[in-house]
């Protein structure tokens, strides 16, 4: 806290048109950055007790004197995004989990909801957690999920038609079949939802928590742009894998064989970025219901008890990168890479 300062009685100076008194200019520091830094043990629970000692943080490299330094909790503005892109069967599996989804927030946080398969779309405002929350998880529990499973390229019902023993039942012309390519917008909804959460009020901690299979494809909005607005407007981002971003091989095999997998499912490697870029940690991969909702209890709990801290910088311009050191042995320390400075008032 600055140093408090006292004046006399009816020293106050007067405004010079109304000869009102002006009272006390509060003047605060405008290119204050703030980060949130989550510290667990190597049995992954968090660590408690640290102190502003603890920790050091460096900008471009350079050691930053902090300004600012809490571990108490914050309440969250909260913009979580579905994918409606997945097969049913997953979307299914999610929509019984809705309820764990609620009961990780608290009442003083806010939640929007936004949902997206080959387009974004806003389901709710952000509004308390209650009935009107409720109400709009249970307009979600009506939806859908695609039931198109991959298309059928050879076999004995392959397009050819129908073989026995090798040999077709008739000779019809075989058609050229082409798998459909079917967008999944997840940077258009990131980013919609990125910029509905920057008019937050900035007392509340800003998380953005996406529920994916991890595909992209098609989106308006590119990764490295829409990372820029998460980054700009302090936003972190938690994400819950399913279906194919929960398999570790998936990973792998979409390394080997790259341009023809990418070009009819999508990039699939995103959500993690965004999630280590702005200081998430890691994507909660699961495959059960129970670790689903173990996972939404999780990274809510991570997001709302960090520690925050804050340094006052003269960066301006370009990316800025950020590290955060803690001084205790064997912890696991995360937080944002790097932000990108608000433009100067004018």
């Amino acid at each position: 806290m600055p140093p408090v300062k006292t004046v006399a009685a009816g020293s106050i100076p007067k405004d010079a048109d109304t000869g009102e008194d002006v009272g006390f200019t509060i003047k605060t520091t405008a290119n204050l950055v703030l980060v949130p830094v989550t510290v667990k043990d190597n049995d992954g629970r968090m660590v408690n007790g640290l102190q502003p000692k603890d920790f050091s943080v460096y900008e471009n490299g350079q050691k930053q004197q902090m300004k600012f330094f809490t571990s108490d909790p914050f309440a969250l503005s909260a913009a979580v995004i579905i994918d409606l892109g997945m097969p049913d069967v997953a979307v299914k599996k999610v929509q019984q989990t809705l309820s764990a989804l609620q009961g990780a927030f608290s009442p003083f946080d806010e939640v929007a909801i936004y949902t997206y398969s080959d387009k974004a779309g806003r389901i709710s405002d952000f509004g308390s957690v209650g009935r009107q929350l409720t109400a709009v998880l249970n307009e979600v529990r009506t939806y859908s999920g695609e039931n198109n499973g991959p298309p059928v390229t050879s076999g004995p019902l392959g397009p050819q038609g129908p073989i026995i023993n090798g040999m077709p039942i008739d000779t019809p012309v075989t058609p050229v079949s082409t798998p459909p390519r079917v967008a999944h917008v997840m940077n258009d909804a990131i980013l919609m939802a990125a910029r509905d959460l920057a008019k937050r009020d900035r007392t509340n901690r800003k998380i953005l928590f996406v529920i994916s299979d991890g595909r992209e494809l098609g989106s308006k909005a590119s990764y490295s742009d829409t990372l820029k607005v998460l980054l700009t407007q302090n936003i972190t981002m938690y994400a819950v894998g399913l279906e194919g971003a929960a398999i570790p091989v998936y990973d792998k095999l979409q390394r080997i064989h790259l341009p023809k997998t990418r070009a009819l499912l999508g990039y699939s490697d995103i959500l993690p970025k965004y999630v280590s870029a702005t200081g998430g940690g890691t994507v909660y991969n699961e495959l059960t219901e129970a670790n689903i909702e173990r996972a939404y209890s999780q990274a809510v709990g991570d997001a709302r008890n960090q520690y925050t801290l804050g340094y006052s910088t003269k960066g301006i311009g370009g990316y800025r990168e950020i590290e955060v050191r803690v001084r205790r042995p064997n912890v696991k320390v995360v937080a944002k890479r790097g932000y990108y400075p608000l433009p100067s008032p004018k």
